[in-house]
């Protein structure tokens, strides 16, 4: 599988897996699929919804991690610092915790719907949380 639809209120995005950069966090995500669970906004990181996961592990380190995200990729932050963690970004972002600064693996890039990236971004800043849900394509 190279790519997998994601699901997210009321859009449809498809994004591709970064697998020649992050390989390992590729492999664990897609063992995990489909993956259903709600976004809230990014309270320091910018313009970016994420998905608090709390201590959960999906047994990957550090690989192809950034601090510094482009609008569509997706982040996971295996955590330390902070809890572990996806990061979406719709806009203009900096990875970042109550800790300070952060770095997640950047393991997909959404390819298709980026039209409709900020407007899912500004409805879960206005109106809350919202279900996600990531599936094999």
């Amino acid at each position: 599988m190279d790519k997998l639809r994601i699901i997210a209120g009321p859009y449809t995005f498809v994004a591709r897996f970064e697998r020649e950069a992050a390989p390992k966090t590729c492999a664990a995500f897609e063992r995990v699929l489909p993956f259903a669970n709600q976004v809230i906004h990014s309270r320091w990181s910018g313009e970016a919804v994420w998905i608090p996961l709390g201590d959960y592990e999906l047994g990957v380190d550090f690989e192809n991690h950034t601090s510094h995200p482009s609008r569509g990729d997706i982040l996971f932050y295996p955590g330390g610092f902070s809890e572990t963690e996806f990061l979406l970004t719709y806009g203009s972002a900096c990875f970042a915790s109550k800790m300070g600064q952060l770095a997640g693996n950047h393991f997909l890039t959404i390819t298709e719907g980026l039209e409709n990236l900020y407007a899912f971004g500004r409805m879960v800043l206005y109106k809350g949380a919202q279900e996600i849900r990531f599936e094999p394509l």
